[in-house]
């Protein structure tokens, strides 16, 4: 691509493309809003928060390709853990998989107009990471949802990559599987930095591909050994099977994260 092209591009980012996220945000937020006076169970929420994913990547140009949704088996709940490399990867996983579920996320998020209201009313667990005792009774919560039939989706690194390797995973998320049973499934995330590097406004188009590898059960494993189960095989899918710069950083740094 040439120098033109890419401020072209650049251009295009902040003067269409981000303003009509903004918009779409507002419009679904707002429909979600209303749709929560009436339906109790989240599925108008949802499918208004999978309307407003299908909007952004469709007009950031972004094509998915999804494998391993034959992993998940119908009437069973799950905790999916996913890999974080940019903000795009929260419409990406709303699109791409086919069912409702709920986000764990961070409480910062509650507090943003339109999107911070659908999440509130919509049932998604808030975690306050600057208070661990708040965490570990919102993680407790989140358990009885998951109990209760529905899927927790989960960030474990804790925010997005700065350099694109995979970060440590926080243990804490994965309380969630340990007290309530149910399988942790990692989920790869691959191509969604270069849509939207952290930190920027410059959406580019592109192919993303989402791996849904084979859920891990928590019987007999702690917390810290689930994590560590499940970021190796989000490792493995992520880097594939040469060994890369970015593989030799996982392998010398401590795998779990000792936060929340």
């Amino acid at each position: 691509m040439s120098k033109f092209q890419d401020k072209l591009g650049y251009v295009r980012s902040l003067i269409i493309t981000a303003p009509l996220i903004f918009l779409y945000t507002g419009v679904m937020g707002t429909i979600s809003l209303i749709g929560s006076l009436v339906d109790s169970n989240g599925r108008i929420q949802h499918a208004c928060a999978r309307f407003w994913s299908r909007l952004i990547l469709w007009t950031s140009g972004v094509r998915l390709k999804v494998s391993g949704l034959e992993n998940l088996k119908p009437g069973q709940t799950y905790v999916l853990c996913a890999n974080h490399q940019s903000h795009m990867d929260i419409p990406i996983v709303l699109l791409a998989l086919p069912f409702q579920f709920r986000f764990a996320s961070k409480k910062e998020w509650f507090g943003v107009p339109f999107l911070g209201w659908h999440l509130r009313r919509s049932g998604h667990v808030s975690i306050d990471r600057e208070n661990p005792r708040a965490a570990i009774a919102s993680l407790r919560k989140a358990a009885e949802t998951i109990r209760g039939g529905m899927p927790v989706l989960i960030f474990p690194e804790g925010g997005t990559s700065r350099d694109g390797t995979i970060k440590g995973f926080k243990g804490g998320g994965f309380m969630m599987a340990t007290r309530s049973g149910a399988s942790a499934v990692p989920i790869t995330i691959t191509g969604s930095r270069r849509i939207l590097v952290p930190k920027t406004y410059y959406v580019h188009s592109g192919v993303v591909e989402v791996k849904i590898g084979i859920p891990v059960r928590p019987e007999g494993l702690s917390n810290s050994d689930l994590a560590k189960r499940v970021r190796d095989d989000i490792v493995a899918a992520f880097y594939g099977s040469s060994e890369t710069n970015e593989e030799a950083v996982y392998r010398n740094s401590d795998p779990i994260s000792r936060e929340i």
